[in-house]
């Protein structure tokens, strides 16, 4: 029963991750409809190390290009440079509230914003906000052309997701839409900015509570991130391919009927 547990946490993990719905929320609400206990922010934060291997392996083309690009002067490696200055930028202020509310208040969320409640008003909110965003006119931002402001206001956004409900992709790409960006480079931002505050949330949080999870068949662990890497993998794939035609559409009507359900259910 702990492996079926760890494969059903990966699973909602890695197909909620980059789908704009809320890893934190789903994680929760169908673990508890499944009669499993909640993995709690921590754990949850943990298996979320599959997701960065995922992306990472995704865009590996990209990145080795980054790394041969010898000559400095080529725009390639000026284009690379920027986007990796933009990135860091980008992760300030997430890593700034997080580690603020971690260090002083760790379980300020648990307590408060982990609620049902809270998950489905959050849930609702964003479904307008990204109705809104998706409703923008068409981008005129790219990743060349961008520049390092554009990355921080999409980083100030990415903060919010510390909250259960918001879904750091959901948030990212709808900023970055109502930015201007383009739809098909707001979505590789947000995947490319996910990874150091992804990483530094996981790590944060096994260093934190490495006492408790100590505790844990690591055994277990290891097979909620690997089927967190693999359906990472199809949730990545499938964003690219379907929002970059579609938009928004679908999450924002899911995401509606997702709060609406769980407040009928209160």
């Amino acid at each position: 029963m702990e492996y079926i547990k760890f494969i059903l946490y990966g699973l909602i993990q890695g197909l909620t991750e980059f789908i704009p719905v809320s890893s934190t929320a789903h994680l929760k609400i169908i673990s508890l409809s499944f009669g499993i206990n909640d993995p709690g922010s921590s754990l949850s934060a943990i298996i979320q190390l599959g997701s960065v291997l995922a992306i990472v392996w995704y865009f590996r083309t990209d990145f080795l290009k980054s790394l041969n690009h010898a000559s400095k002067k080529s725009f390639n490696y000026r284009l690379n440079e920027k986007l990796f200055k933009s990135i860091l930028i980008g992760t300030v202020p997430i890593i700034l509230l997080g580690g603020t509310i971690k260090l002083f208040a760790p379980y300020f969320f648990d307590n408060i914003f982990r609620s049902n409640l809270s998950i489905a008003l959050i849930s609702i909110l964003m479904a307008i906000f990204m109705l809104i965003a998706d409703s923008s006119k068409k981008g005129f931002i790219y990743l060349k052309n961008h520049s390092y402001s554009d990355g921080f206001l999409i980083g100030l956004s990415q903060a919010l997701a510390i909250f259960p409900g918001v879904s750091r992709s959901g948030v990212t790409i709808s900023t970055a839409l109502a930015s201007g960006w383009d739809r098909r480079d707001a979505a590789k931002f947000s995947f490319l900015l996910g990874i150091p505050a992804i990483s530094f949330t996981a790590i944060f949080e096994l260093i934190f509570y490495f006492n408790e999870f100590s505790l844990l068949n690591f055994a277990h662990l290891i097979v909620g991130l690997i089927t967190t890497f693999f359906s990472s993998l199809l949730a990545i794939h499938f964003l690219l391919k379907y929002y970059a035609s579609n938009g928004l559409k679908l999450f924002i009507l899911y995401r509606f009927i997702f709060g609406v359900v769980i407040l009928l259910n209160l």
